[in-house]
């Protein structure tokens, strides 16, 4: 039995992988207003307990409705946790040997489209050692901001500077604000984005948390059925929305040199 840390109060107790059902919020300021929200679902799996003991209502590296692959993170290796563990280890993080709770969509019908996915590495007392926000864009390309130190709490806003293209909509500037929250029945990520001129995006992602189990699995999956197609699709939708509101659309830069910044 591991713990997840509520943003008020002691840690909460969880057993096993949780399914959230919730939704994504996004919300532009400038120099058009533009908003949406969509329903969702994704997956909170407590890593390290996985790898002792894996469990029947998670499919893992095989064909499913729904199922897993370590080899979706990181860089691309059949054990995602030991990647994980590498890269706290090289950036001189100590404490994280707790749960890892990874926040992240599965593979529908084997299909998988990440665009983020949030690592919470807790110590031991299920307080936070880092955060791990690994980003995917539509190229194929893929970065880690580590969020880290004597600040990191739930609850807490936690900042980095904007180094990856993600959208033909927003340059790489300014920074982002982070703030999460994960209790035994809810959890929520918010990441908003500030340019050099101030606030340009709100976005969100947050659900319910349930037991991860075929029946709530197939559930999920009925529900939603075309739900990694249907980011795809929306992305785009939502890319001709802005250019007929004519917000302005800027050239993919280089990817930074380094695979994680903090």
């Amino acid at each position: 039995m591991k713990t997840a840390t509520s943003a008020e109060g002691p840690p909460v107790k969880l057993h096993a992988p949780q399914l959230g059902i919730g939704i994504v919020r996004h919300r532009r300021l400038k120099p058009s207003v533009h908003s949406f929200d969509y329903p969702t679902y994704f997956l909170m799996l407590p890593m390290r307990s996985l790898r002792q003991a894996p469990v029947a209502g998670l499919s893992r590296k095989r064909f499913s409705l729904l199922s897993f692959d370590d080899r979706d993170h990181g860089d691309g290796r059949a054990d995602a946790l030991a990647w994980l563990d590498e890269l706290l280890a090289s950036e001189g993080v100590r404490g994280a040997d707790g749960e890892v709770w990874l926040h992240t969509y599965p593979r529908v019908l084997g299909y998988a489209f990440k665009p983020v996915s949030f690592w919470h590495c807790q110590r031991g007392d299920g307080s936070l050692a880092a955060i791990v926000v690994e980003v995917n864009n539509t190229f194929g390309e893929r970065h880690c901001y580590l969020l880290d130190g004597p600040d990191l709490a739930y609850g807490r806003e936690l900042r980095a500077r904007k180094v990856f293209h993600v959208s033909p909509f927003c340059q790489v500037q300014g920074q982002y604000r982070f703030r999460f929250m994960f209790t035994g029945e809810r959890t929520v990520a918010r990441v908003d984005h500030d340019d050099n001129t101030g606030p340009l995006l709100q976005t969100s992602v947050s659900g319910r948390l349930q037991p991860l189990t075929a029946r709530s699995a197939r559930q999920a999956f009925f529900g939603m059925p075309m739900m990694t197609m249907g980011v795809i699709v929306r992305i785009h939708w939502q890319a001709i929305q802005l250019w007929t509101k004519r917000v302005p659309f800027f050239s993919k830069p280089a990817p930074p040199q380094a695979f994680t910044s903090r």
